[in-house]
């Protein structure tokens, strides 16, 4: 008889975590130290000479966090995680593990505003540089491939427009050049969508978002999901090439199906610095706790608000996968079958000026930057988020004049639909 694996929720409660040994605390205890002793010299020669696994400097690892990695890796279907400060700090760290000065990747024009404009300048002071494509037709990735391009990066659900990916005729495009497929899951989370099942090489999150999901925390994700081969070729040096710091150790030789995990670790945490702290990495573990349950309540919200819209005089058009007429409901359906996320757009036929007039008016909805929370919060993009782009570029991001985006949270949906209704009125 085969050991029964435990289900989403279960895993979401109690991957990774122990009652603490010490004293016994079911809860998952928050390791506030920068530091950890050693047990003895060889001990500590051990650890930093990568040949045992353990605590040396919070920066690079820290019990706390290691709970938070594994509960993530679990949930995704990864070999192994890496927590990091923020969203953003995942890309860098991602990147600089693959990346050399003068390489290229591939990245969908239809990302969260942040992700492009880190992509178009500041990435360019490491020599790194983006070829943008268009998810709606694939074959713009598999003409944008040349010698230099070493990744493909996807959002699942794309920020702002809640629009779906066909992941799996990209991971084709990625897989047929023998480069990994970057997917940042945040929208979706690994309750509507897990990436690797769909040929993804790494996930992404902004755990800021719904994994924490009660807007108190900022923090990222990596998940290595250990099916790429970084030896082949040469391509991915800091993988494959013995490493003078640990005194020559290749790092894909040695860790096999979760190198990348270390790489990211070891190099790119350890060097870059961006680590996450114990205090955070607890919030966010307790909001993962309820992930299944918010998540299902947002989807089922949201597409209330959604067909509110859809039939309200002053708006032109609703973009939300959830529904029939969408463009984008088919691949939501296959892809994200519980429901089609809280984050999406739409459009007021009075445009820019509108826009800026439903979100100075409403009154539950909370006007802000963010996407995830309990709280359902609106924004104006191209006013805001979008606002270093050019009209054509916010247009192509799905972040035009017109576009208002929301993220439904949890609150009663005749409450939100009422805010929204005396806003527009307003």
């Amino acid at each position: 008889m085969t050991e029964r694996l435990p289900g989403f929720s279960t895993l979401s409660i109690h991957a990774g975590a122990q009652p603490d040994p010490t004293t016994g605390a079911r809860a998952t205890p928050i390791y506030q130290t920068t530091s950890f002793v050693f047990n003895d010299a060889d001990h500590a020669a051990s650890l930093f000479g990568l040949q045992a696994f353990g605590n040396i400097y919070t920066r690079i690892g820290n019990p706390t966090n290691a709970v938070l990695e594994e509960r993530v890796a679990a949930l995704e279907g990864g070999t192994a995680a890496l927590a990091v400060a923020s969203g953003h700090a995942a890309q860098l760290v991602t990147f600089h593990a693959l990346l050399q000065p003068g390489d290229e990747f591939i990245a969908a024009r239809r990302l969260y505003g942040g992700s492009i404009n880190q992509f178009n300048h500041s990435f360019k002071n490491f020599g790194w540089n983006v070829v943008w494509a268009d998810t709606d037709d694939v074959s713009t990735f598999e003409n944008a491939l040349t010698p230099k391009t070493k990744a493909i990066f996807i959002e699942s659900i794309a920020n702002p427009g809640g629009t779906v990916t066909d992941i799996e005729a990209i991971a084709a495009i990625a897989r047929k050049a023998g480069v990994p497929l970057i997917v940042d899951n945040t929208l979706a989370s690994p309750y509507l969508i897990k990436p690797i099942d769909h040929g993804a090489d790494i996930v992404l999150h902004s755990a800021t978002k719904f994994l924490g999901g009660h807007g108190n925390s900022i923090g990222g994700i990596i998940v290595d999901a250990g099916t790429f081969d970084w030896s082949r070729d040469g391509r991915y040096p800091v993988l494959s090439e013995p490493r003078p710091e640990y005194h020559g150790i290749k790092l894909q030789e040695t860790f096999g199906n979760f190198a990348f995990a270390i790489a990211a670790r070891v190099i790119g945490l350890r060097d870059l610095g961006p680590a996450l702290s114990p205090f955070n990495a607890f919030l966010l573990l307790t909001g993962i706790e309820t992930l299944s349950l918010r998540v299902q309540r947002h989807c089922d919200n949201a597409k209330a608000v959604a067909e509110w819209l859809s039939a309200h005089p002053a708006v032109a058009w609703v973009n939300y996968a959830g529904l029939p007429g969408d463009r984008y409901h088919n691949l939501a359906r296959k892809y994200s079958p519980k429901g089609a996320g809280a984050v999406f757009t739409f459009g007021l036929k009075g445009g820019y000026d509108a826009g800026i007039n439903l979100v100075s008016n409403v009154k539950l909805f909370s006007h802000l930057a963010n996407v995830g929370d309990t709280r359902s919060l609106i924004i104006h993009p191209a006013s805001t988020t979008h606002s270093q782009l050019s009209d054509a570029q916010k247009a192509q991001a799905g972040a035009g004049v017109d576009v208002v985006r929301l993220s439904v949270g949890l609150e009663d949906k005749e409450d939100l639909i009422a805010d929204l209704d005396q806003a527009l009125k307003a």
